[in-house]
């Protein structure tokens, strides 16, 4: 079983207006380093659960969403500006939530950490979990 144990999941925004319920395993964890993930978290560096798309329910509200990139869309609270979500424009059946988020953020552990050559070059995060200068595909 996975590091969530089959529970069911929620979070939401710092406000309460956006709530959230994740089923099912996420199929991915990781720390993100590119510029555009410490924009939205206002973090050096954001952290995220991959989930199915099917298997994310808002149980309150809706995030708004906002086209960061060709590549991508984000989504937030727009009453308190809570950051989220990643959606990819390739992979709209998955989701990524941002860990912060979840009422119970001790549930995830990342894996590894993603697009590294953009990240702040006085923050290092003492692990030795696997570094990507960009995704996982790009090495």
């Amino acid at each position: 079983m996975s590091q969530t144990d089959g529970k069911i999941l929620e979070g939401g925004c710092l406000c309460g207006a956006i709530r959230y319920r994740a089923t099912g395993q996420p199929s991915d964890v990781n720390y993100c380093h590119c510029s555009q993930c410490r924009r939205h978290s206002g973090a050096p560096v954001a952290a995220f659960a991959t989930f199915a798309a099917a298997d994310v329910t808002w149980t309150r509200g809706q995030p708004r969403l906002f086209a960061s990139s060709d590549i991508g869309r984000r989504g937030f609270c727009p009453d308190c500006g809570t950051s989220l979500t990643w959606q990819g424009v390739k992979t709209p059946h998955e989701v990524d939530l941002g860990i912060g988020t979840f009422d119970d953020a001790s549930s995830f552990r990342p894996k590894d950490h993603i697009w590294t050559e953009s990240g702040i070059r006085w923050f290092h995060v003492a692990d030795a979990l696997p570094r990507y200068r960009r995704s996982r595909k790009e090495g």
